[in-house]
């Protein structure tokens, strides 16, 4: 036994010395009690022997009997008070200190919790109930229901397109309210017609417009969810490419900057399929082909969609409608289709760029380790394949495109990229400098250079947030299989340079895709003088290069 608990309980021995008049138990711990059970049954026998205590049972079992309330606390903290004034004084008659206050169980914390108000003295009314405050509605299942100053202008500007002996519009009709009550891009007009018109009348009525746009809570959300309702299939909660297929119809036939192309059927499926696979390449986030709502809204097509409204010159559209980016790319896959069956296998990809691309990287890219081909021929990729590749490829200062080149070289697919991965990618550039008589750049000194680039938090790898952190990020992938644009990236030109600092905000996309139309564009202006006739010809007419 410790020394602390010895001296209570010789303490405890002590008092149990005394007198009963005078018995006063102070202050002991619980433990010292618990190690010592027959010093409570004799601390207890003396207490029920005192006569305050039989006079206090006998007072109980009389009120008990009487039928009056009984406050066994009251009458004894009573007792207590006696007992209390019967103990001799160590202080002068008025001199002592205040003792601490005592509830009937010892412990100042239980008497205020026990105190009522009322007792207290305190001055503040007791509150029989709570106050229950009342939270407005915050979540709407099926939308926010409209303001009534908002449906009264909608109502009215309904009322005015609708005017007319039919009471409804027809499908050429309809544009005008997409764009002037829904506030949507007009190439949204005709899904939004026939997502109203299911019947296939023809006609939109004004009480059917009202009904799918006022009372279905479309009015009060936001563009991109209005998009998203609009073109969803019923009992889907995602978007796939064929439910972009009317935006893209509408937008040929109607655009001024497409007009060119309407006496060309077969380019304008090309056009739309290209629209398509951008959309989903930059947004699609997931990579499974199914847009969700938080992509969209993530994304920038819904300014993009707008931007093309508002544009008559459909290249300056330079996300996702530009013409010149679909011819490029267009042009690029027809180059390398020689037998055009519409595939490309890795022989055709190996000449992709005058030979930049390594063998290594084009058989990754063909194992499908970056994206998983929609063709169903096998060791052949399709159009929508090398959208991916290219777009991939000339822009490598995007996410998606980051995205794309971390997964060839990381070839155990463990989320990093170790020495070793790199070093397998550049022996064969290392390769090809010395047959190009170049001097080649051992690798150890490349490794210190692509660490000091990326400085990743680790320093044995690097992940794709270490590369997503970074700017420099696309010289990496460059440098291990990419030997033209390595050479490039070491022997900047200041111009280039100072070009892409006086427009920060065109993509490496951008630039190649202006610089290889302008080629394929003078390239197509030549071929056509060679065949026309001797007047057509112009001798002062020089090859580009």
């Amino acid at each position: 036994m410790s020394l602390f608990i010895k001296m209570e309980v010789d303490a405890l021995e002590d008092v149990a010395c005394l007198d009963p008049e005078l018995l006063q138990l102070p202050e002991v711990s619980p433990f010292a009690l618990k190690t010592s059970p027959q010093l409570v049954e004799d601390l207890f026998s003396q207490w029920l022997s005192l006569p305050e205590t039989g006079h206090l049972v006998k007072s109980l079992i009389d009120d008990a009997k009487a039928g009056s309330s009984v406050n066994a606390f009251v009458n004894l903290s009573n007792v207590n008070v006696v007992g209390s004034n019967s103990l001799p004084s160590m202080f002068p008659s008025g001199n002592a200190p205040p003792l601490s206050p005592r509830s009937s169980s010892g412990s100042p914390r239980m008497s205020k919790q026990k105190s009522s108000p009322s007792a207290l003295g305190s001055p503040l009314k007791l509150v029989s109930e709570p106050m229950q405050e009342v939270i407005p509605q915050f979540y709407f299942q099926n939308g926010r229901p409209p303001t009534k100053e908002l449906k009264e202008q909608c109502l009215s500007k309904i009322n005015h397109l609708f005017n007319n002996p039919l009471n409804g519009l027809q499908i050429d009709e309809f544009k005008t309210v997409t764009k002037e009550v829904c506030k949507l891009p007009s190439f949204l007009s005709s899904a939004l017609f026939r997502k109203i018109d299911v019947d296939c009348t023809g006609i939109v009525t004004r009480d059917a417009f009202i009904k799918y746009w006022v009372d279905g809570h479309m009015l009060t959300m936001d563009i991109a969810t209005q998009t998203f309702e609009i073109l969803r299939q019923p009992g889907r909660k995602h978007l796939t490419q064929v439910d972009f297929r009317p935006v893209l119809r509408e937008l040929l036939a109607t655009h001024p900057g497409l007009e060119f192309l309407r006496s060309t059927p077969e380019f304008q499926d090309r056009y739309a399929e290209t629209v398509i696979y951008r959309i989903f390449y930059h947004i699609n986030r997931s990579g499974n082909g199914r847009l969700t709502l938080r992509e969209l809204k993530r994304g920038n097509l819904i300014v993009a969609l707008q931007h093309a409204d508002e544009e008559e010159d459909i290249n300056k559209v330079l996300r996702y409608f530009s013409y010149e980016h679909f011819y490029v790319i267009y042009c690029k896959f027809w180059e390398l289709d020689t037998d055009h069956d519409f595939f490309i296998d890795r022989e055709n990809l190996i000449r992709f760029g005058n030979h930049a691309l390594t063998y290594r990287i084009v058989d990754r890219i063909f194992s499908q380790a970056p994206h998983q081909f929609t063709s169903e021929v096998e060791g052949k990729m399709g159009y929508e394949d090398f959208v991916y590749f290219m777009l991939s490829e000339e822009d490598k200062s995007s996410e998606p495109s980051l995205e794309y080149w971390f997964k060839c070289i990381d070839l155990d697919g463990n989320g990093v990229l170790t020495p070793n991965e790199m070093q397998f990618f550049y022996e064969e550039q290392l390769h090809r400098m010395k047959c190009m008589a170049q001097e080649p750049v051992l690798f150890e000194d490349i490794l210190c250079q692509i660490f000091d680039m990326i400085a990743p938090e680790r320093e044995d790898c690097i992940t794709l947030q270490d590369l997503k952190g970074c700017k420099l990020s696309g010289n990496v992938f460059n440098i291990l299989f990419n030997l033209n644009k390595f050479m490039a990236f070491e022997t900047r030109d200041p111009f280039v340079i100072r070009q892409e600092r006086e427009d920060p905000t065109l993509t490496e996309w951008d630039r190649f895709a202006h610089r290889e139309y302008i080629r394929l564009s003078m390239e197509e202006d030549v071929e056509d003088a060679s065949n026309g006739s001797a007047e057509v010809w112009d001798e002062s007419l020089e090859a580009p290069f």
